[in-house]
């Protein structure tokens, strides 16, 4: 009698963990604003999860684009959302994914050594 193979249910983290982020607010600058540029605010729980950390740069990958965006942690957004600041191509309660850039692999994909 053969058994039936069980499907393997180990969690599998790697580069293909991209848990998506609900959009809660906006924000958008004007020219003369002290603080300007793409940014993005999350929980630190959430920061832990995706292996990032407060000050770094991350790949924002929204429905129409990706943009870089400077991480900032904060506390006081809800778990599972995200603040984002001057970022192209997203709205409110559009779903992004958040990821750590790989600037080690080369753009080919060749490596060598």
């Amino acid at each position: 009698m053969k058994r039936l193979p069980m499907p393997d249910v180990r969690l599998k983290l790697g580069g293909n963990y991209r848990p998506h982020l609900k959009v809660i607010e906006f924000i958008a600058t004007h020219r003369g604003d002290p603080a300007r540029g793409p940014l993005v605010r999350m929980r630190k729980s959430e920061a832990r999860i995706r292996l990032i950390e407060d000050g770094e740069l991350v790949w924002i990958s929204g429905p129409r684009r990706q943009e870089l965006a400077v991480l900032s942690v904060d506390d006081t957004v809800p778990s599972g959302y995200v603040i984002l600041r001057d970022i192209a191509g997203v709205t409110i309660s559009e779903s992004v994914a958040v990821v750590k850039p790989d600037l080690d692999t080369p753009i080919g994909g060749r490596q060598v050594g």
